[in-house]
């Protein structure tokens, strides 16, 4: 027998309700399956919760902290962590209609709540500037990388959006700093196959094999210091491809902290040095209106100069 619909519950602080199916299991309690669940919230937190009503049944109901856990079920929890890293730059959105909505990313900002980050994300920030409960990006950006990330308002139309994306009939168009190297001819097309690191999954690396990422790279500009202004156009869409196939040219980006060498992660971003990589155009034949559309960032890269905070 299948499953009911998921619920539609309201936003609360931006961000939308989580469902989670449980399954046979030994637990006692639902705070018991849910402490073990999803350990990063702590089972004083969890009992916390279930007191103030933060957990909800299939129906909607809110469950009380002594509930017993009922396999075959569905909950309800809105996600949120005690401490957040608090970003201190804002998104800004530049369009918007019935369909779609296009932001501006600043650096160091996530798109989407994981790990560290629920309310200081893209998302969850453009649901409590919009009220916009289905608001769901249509691809996506590293949380380092600043400029363009593409909205679907409507879920009737959102995988026409994402599609783009995954057949390639994007458009899309990269800045990025990083080192002059005289000896190299450009502009040129960077055909390599990426492949993640054994030893150090956040890292990709160029590996034989058939090519699986295609980077179009051109000089815009020599900059003082040693440096140059690029332009990237990446044909396809392989986890960090840009940062990785510049770096395997010897061009590693500006401020970049995975490649060519992995650092430890920061407790706190240093902000003063952003990763030199911007999203400056998206252009595309919307698959809903059929009209042209191109995009263009509001931002710049900053070089060498300290980023002003907000």
């Amino acid at each position: 027998m299948s499953r009911p619909p998921k619920l539609d519950l309201p936003l609360r602080n931006g961000v939308a309700a989580s469902a989670l199916a449980c399954p046979a299991g030994h637990w006692a309690t639902l705070l018991d399956f849910l402490s073990e669940r999803l350990p990063r919230v702590s089972r004083a937190d969890w009992l916390a919760r279930l007191q103030a009503g933060e957990v909800l049944d299939a129906e909607g109901q809110v469950l009380p902290a002594t509930a017993p856990y009922r396999a075959s079920s569905r909950i309800y929890y809105w996600r949120h962590l005690a401490q957040e890293p608090q970003i201190p730059f804002e998104a800004e959105i530049l369009f918007q209609d019935e369909y779609v909505l296009v932001a501006d990313k600043p650096h160091f900002l996530p798109v989407l709540p994981a790990g560290r980050y629920v309310q200081q994300t893209l998302l969850t920030r453009l649901r409590q500037a919009t009220g916009l409960a289905e608001l769901t990006p249509a691809h996506r950006i590293d949380r380092e990388t600043a400029g363009l990330v593409l909205f679907s308002l409507k879920p009737a139309t959102r995988g026409a959006y994402q599609n783009l994306f995954r057949d390639r009939a994007v458009s899309k168009v990269y800045e990025a700093i990083a080192p002059f190297r005289p000896e190299l001819s450009l502009p040129l097309l960077r055909c390599s196959r990426l492949e993640e690191r054994s030893e150090a999954f956040m890292q990709m690396q160029e590996v034989a094999g058939e090519p699986n990422a295609e980077t179009q790279i051109a000089l815009l500009e020599r900059l003082p210091d040693g440096l140059a202004r690029y332009e990237l156009r990446p044909k396809t869409g392989q986890k960090h491809q840009l940062r990785a196939q510049m770096s395997a040219l010897g061009l590693p980006i500006l401020g970049d902290r995975i490649y060519p060498r992995l650092l430890p992660e920061e407790t706190e971003p240093d902000y003063r040095q952003a990763l030199q990589l911007l999203a400056r155009s998206l252009s595309f034949t919307d698959p809903v209106t059929g009209q042209l559309r191109h995009f263009e960032t509001r931002l710049a890269l900053t070089g060498a100069v300290p980023l002003t905070l907000t």
